[in-house]
């Protein structure tokens, strides 16, 4: 009988929540099995870790294993990535290919971010997980695997699915065992225990005494929301390693390195009523043309008010000292302001994709990490702006 105990020493997992124990415990107990995988919950959780008990608990323990971020590769690839292609398939490919399904026959498969995939690789996906079968980019040659898939989101996927974003029929046969990775702020008694590992990781590693917090710190820590989890947490632990000069951390000291929006929501994509918006910049653009409407609204009210009595005077704080123009009750007056609040957020945001790529020497993995965004969704946002140019400065 496999040790949950036993297994974290393995795997280096601090903690000892009951929520993180089970998630464990059901990785070991599906581990001799064949059965498709889903492991879901929020970015920075450390998911990436039960695909590798699993498959080292396996029957196939001795194949290979690969972990596939599925939102790093571009639409235009991930089929021949995947699958492998035929040569002279489409421009580039000079050679025949193979994929990681033919690669990593009688192996284990961890697909990262499967939420990301495209809608026409759902579908080949779909038919490896039923039949084993698989065709190249470009042959009409069946060709057979036999891999067993462990997938993971972020993403809540039912909603996804209502959006018409990823198939139910994929879903089902991912989802035939789940495992739901708790998020830190879920794990209070697990935080000042890894912070104390990493702490003690990065003294080592920058050869410098081990940073300890006062009770003060400790509960600060503790009672953080930590939106991005371990991640977050290890990230932080670094900082305060690097920077500070005295080694005993106040709580005044550690709050300089949490964002002072603690006490907002924390927005992620499983939340269903933001689970529309591609990217965070959709939802600020909601948000701003919401306001428009609403002011504009306010101000058609105003002004009908202002053919009345004392009704302006009244209210007259809440209106706008401009003429209002209306042409009729259909049309909306354009708010110039907002278009330009709009374009100083898209321009916020190309400075900010320069400065983290010159940050990280143009590498788009770690770039995308320090963002919180998928490595596609950073390629996408290059291409958008046209960043690639400037990248060198």
């Amino acid at each position: 009988m496999i040790n949950v105990q036993n297994i974290k020493q393995q795997f280096d997992i601090i903690g000892s929540s009951p929520a993180l124990d089970r998630g464990i415990d059901i990785a070991c107990q599906v581990a001799p099995t064949d059965l498709s995988v889903l492991i879901t919950g929020e970015s920075g959780t450390g998911k990436e870790v039960f695909p590798k008990i699993i498959h080292r608990f396996s029957s196939r323990k001795h194949g290979q294993y690969i972990a596939v971020n599925c939102g790093a590769i571009p639409e235009g690839t991930i089929d021949s990535e995947l699958f492998g292609h035929e040569k002279g398939s489409f421009t580039g490919a000079l050679d025949t290919r193979k994929g990681y399904f033919e690669v990593v026959d009688g192996g284990t498969i961890f697909l990262d971010e499967v939420a990301e995939l495209p809608l026409s690789t759902q579908v080949r996906l779909l038919r490896v997980l039923e039949t084993g079968e698989f065709l190249k980019v470009g042959s009409s040659k069946m060709q057979k695997t036999n891999v067993r898939v462990i997938a993971a989101t972020n993403v809540n996927l039912q909603e996804a699915i209502r959006r018409n974003r990823f198939r139910e029929d994929l879903y089902y046969r991912l989802n035939t065992v789940p495992i739901i990775v708790p998020p830190l702020r879920e794990r209070k008694e697990d935080i000042y225990l890894l912070f104390r590992k990493f702490a003690s990781d990065f003294a080592e590693k920058y050869r410098m005494p081990s940073i300890a917090l006062d009770n003060e710190a400790r509960m600060e820590l503790e009672n953080y929301s930590w939106p991005g989890n371990v991640r977050q947490l290890k990230n932080v632990t670094e900082q305060i390693s690097v920077i500070e000069h005295d080694r005993n951390v106040t709580k005044e000291k550690l709050s300089k390195y949490l964002p002072v929006n603690n006490s907002l929501p924390v927005l992620y994509q499983n939340n269903d009523d933001f689970g529309s918006f591609a990217s965070e910049r959709e939802l600020l653009y909601k948000i701003l043309f919401d306001m428009r409407n609403d002011v504009n609204e306010l101000k058609k009210w105003m002004y009908k008010l202002s053919k009345g009595e004392s009704a302006v005077q009244d209210y007259s704080k809440y209106v706008d000292p401009e003429p209002l123009i209306y042409q009729d009750e259909d049309t909306q007056r354009e708010d110039v302001s907002v278009v330009e609040k709009v374009q100083d957020l898209q321009s916020q945001e190309k400075d900010a994709i320069r400065k983290v790529l010159k940050k990280f020497n143009n590498k788009r993995k770690p770039a995308a990490e320090a963002l919180g965004i998928s490595e596609r969704t950073l390629y996408r946002k290059i291409k958008e702006y046209d960043i690639e140019e400037y990248e060198d400065e």
